[in-house]
């Protein structure tokens, strides 16, 4: 995961299609709408939120509401297992999920509080109505920075939904660092209800540090 630490406070929040302007939106595509209108919620909800950008659980209220429904999770839990996923009981499968999102949504908290604003422009792209997996090329934009190429891994559901399972960052792909990061801890430990106890454990610290962050602003505000 190393990196991709060098761009979590860009890499993060475009994997959320998180709050960006779009330079070329008039001519846009299924895919790329998907991006479009999250990034415009989002960026209303925070622009207009940002007191409450400490709080874990309206964290994980934004996430709910805004960014599952348009990131699959099914799937990138899938791709991140690997084979580890096929092979896990419907238990494990629930529980890794579970603790996942939430480490996830510890990344989200911190790359929110990050935020800067930059543009995305979008590449051009030709949508085959045959495909039902697309690659979405885009190049993020920042004051007094080069471009940084980013490009959305999207697949239409059975609904026609088009939802993102992966972003690759400078040729780095998150899933794909996700799934080294993994396979080496089950190796390791042996299992993978090892790998859902060090998310649980992650998570709670998170939830505790968040919690006590909340009462030091309360006791200061007082």
């Amino acid at each position: 995961m190393n990196k991709l630490k060098g761009f979590s406070s860009i890499g993060l929040l475009v994997f959320l299609m998180g709050f960006a302007s779009f330079s070329n939106a008039n001519d846009i595509n299924g895919p790329q709408q998907v991006i479009q209108d999250t990034s415009d919620l989002l960026y209303e909800i925070l622009k207009n939120n940002k007191e409450k950008l400490n709080d874990r659980d309206y964290i994980f209220q934004l996430v709910n509401e805004v960014l599952e429904p348009r990131v699959d999770l099914d799937k990138i839990s899938k791709l991140v297992l690997g084979k580890y996923w096929r092979k896990a009981s419907d238990e494990q499968k629930t529980q890794f999920q579970k603790e996942f999102k939430g480490l996830l949504v510890n990344t989200y908290a911190t790359a929110f509080n990050e935020f800067e604003e930059w543009t995305i422009h979008f590449l051009p792209m030709t949508l085959d109505p045959t495909k039902t997996r697309v690659s979405v090329k885009t190049e993020v934009i920042q004051a007094s920075r080069p471009p940084v190429a980013v490009n959305y891994r999207m697949a239409v559901n059975k609904a026609g939904e088009w939802k993102a399972y992966d972003v690759i960052i400078e040729g780095i792909s998150m899933v794909t660092n996700y799934k080294a990061s993994f396979a080496k801890t089950i190796k390791k430990a042996g299992g993978l209800d090892e790998v859902i106890q060090q998310l649980a454990e992650k998570n709670r610290q998170s939830e505790e540090a968040s919690s006590q962050l909340a009462l030091d602003e309360a006791s200061n505000e007082s």
